[in-house]
């Protein structure tokens, strides 16, 4: 049996959900979503939990798409997978804070903008690579689209460039960019301020702050899902990603 890569564990009604696949930098592989989706679910319905924490072990938060997969995979699997983790994130009745310690790539973008409240390290790296492999943003677009303003969407999709936490927070992706050594003191701050809610107050409240995103995502998921699979599918990237992928070897 494959190990655990996704792990859950409860205290101080804090439910904590820790992504720990450093075989491909906690990349998005089918087994990473799949199990980052059951303990979401497991974490909406614990009654000892009140906030929801999502983090990961490592220098890299999320890589993106696990392209050793989707050179090789169905092409509308993934895509699906994602645009259901970006709508049970923003769908919680719990708010969802994410701890950014490292760098995020592409894909894990979405994760970060589907939370509700993002503490990030100032020097932790961003970037929507997308366009380099012939690639569009397209399942995350659901979700980072009405974060960024849209200058900055702009410049981050098209060209593709390594942005800081720093500028994240400036670009509205962020809530926090805080300096390494206070990252974890400013998310068990903000856990604990979220967890002094009453649980009728922070179901209602979120779904106020949530009800335009997901009419977003119900409204674009499957339209944004298969244009991400034909780009997967075509000749294009999966040359790119080929190509990628044999540079890293």
């Amino acid at each position: 049996m494959a190990d655990e890569l996704v792990h859950y564990a409860v205290a101080d009604e804090v439910a904590t959900i820790t992504l720990d696949s450093p075989h491909n930098r906690n990349a998005l592989s089918a087994q990473l979503v799949r199990e980052l989706g059951e303990c979401l679910e497991r974490a909406e319905a614990d009654e000892a939990a009140k906030v929801v924490l999502l983090r990961a072990e490592g220098t890299v938060f999320c890589s993106g798409a696990d392209l050793s997969e989707a050179s090789t995979g169905a092409p509308e699997d993934a895509p699906r997978g994602i645009v259901r983790l970006q709508r049970t994130i923003v769908g919680s009745s719990k708010p969802v804070v994410l701890r950014l310690q490292g760098a995020v790539r592409a894909g894990g973008i979405g994760l970060v903008a589907a939370a509700d409240v993002v503490v990030a390290k100032e020097d932790a790296t961003f970037a929507l690579t997308e366009v380099k492999l012939g690639l569009a943003p397209a399942v995350i677009s659901l979700t980072v689209l009405p974060r960024l303003t849209s200058r900055a969407a702009a410049y981050t999709f098209l060209t593709g460039e390594t942005f800081t936490g720093a500028e994240a927070e400036r670009m509205g992706l962020v809530t926090r960019a805080v300096p390494a050594e206070g990252l974890d003191a400013e998310v068990e701050r903000v856990c604990a301020s979220l967890a002094t809610g009453a649980v009728q107050g922070l179901r209602e409240t979120k779904a106020l702050l949530a009800h335009d995103l997901l009419e977003r995502i119900d409204r674009l998921g499957d339209d944004v899902a298969a244009q991400s699979a034909r780009l997967f599918g075509s000749a294009e990237a999966r040359g790119a990603m080929s190509a990628f992928l044999s540079r890293r070897r």
